[in-house]
């Protein structure tokens, strides 16, 4: 059963259709990411998902208790207000101190319990949010933009930690983001979204869609081959939902 299934999803602001007839689904264990330009309806779209935002027309049909975990592009914390990581994992809710620590080391974050929350770097930052969202021992983990400011280098590392919460928990993961050849590089699956579906498929048959590279050039396919053949990604692939835009491109870049 998908975890999460979209029909005929569109939501509208006023009088300004945001979203339209978005069909897609997400399976148990598979990282799934959705890219597309500033205004394509991203954020409204997770929003749907999670429950936040009521769709104009169509369904999301989440699978019964779902558990989902969020990392959201930013969190704005008063830089005077004294308050160490363990004590924000447990806000609002306490949790154990066993329980801390276990989404601490998950997140790759386990040295910094102590730490004032304002003095922790971008990254760190990142990582203990990520534990915040790993409490919930969430089914599906989402990440809104959630390496925004960060460094490539930065954000390299924060996706392969994601790669290994996936492969430890067997959660399934939904990114969004605009860092398209390392974000591709570490998915499963790339939606390509503006406003509607674009394209969709694995990273190499989208990177090389008409309608992709109409939105965002043809730089990416090069440094997507090049970031895979380093590093040598492979991937299991959950099954296809049917869909009503048409099968993903699959011709290859000249």
């Amino acid at each position: 059963m998908s975890l999460v299934a979209l029909k005929g999803l569109s939501v509208q602001y006023g009088g300004n259709t945001v979203l339209s007839n978005v069909n897609f689904c997400i399976e148990p264990g598979e990282i799934v990411t959705v890219v597309g330009p500033n205004g394509s309806g991203k954020s409204t779209l997770l929003r749907s998902i999670i429950g936040a935002l009521k769709p104009s027309r169509g369904d999301v049909t989440r699978a019964p208790g779902l558990r989902i975990g969020y990392v959201p592009q930013k969190l704005h914390i008063d830089a005077t207000l004294p308050l160490t990581v363990r004590r924000f994992l447990s806000l609002p809710n306490r949790v154990s101190d066993s329980r801390a620590d276990a989404a601490l080391h998950q997140a790759g974050a386990g040295p910094l319990a102590k730490r004032q929350m304002s003095g922790l770097s971008g990254g760190q930052f990142q990582r203990v949010l990520l534990a915040r969202a790993l409490l919930s021992d969430p089914q599906l983990l989402i990440l809104d933009e959630a390496t925004q400011g960060l460094d490539q280098p930065g954000s390299a590392a924060f996706y392969q930690q994601i790669a290994e919460v996936r492969a430890e928990l067997g959660c399934a993961v939904l990114m969004v983001s605009h860092e398209l050849h390392v974000v591709m590089a570490a998915s499963d699956r790339v939606i390509c979204l503006n406003g509607h579906i674009c394209c969709e498929g694995e990273p190499e048959h989208v990177a090389s869609a008409p309608e992709y590279r109409a939105l965002f050039g043809t730089g990416t396919q090069g440094a997507l081959a090049l970031y895979r053949h380093e590093h040598n990604h492979t991937h299991d692939h959950g099954p296809d939902c049917d869909h009503d835009h048409g099968p993903a491109q699959k011709d290859r870049a000249s």
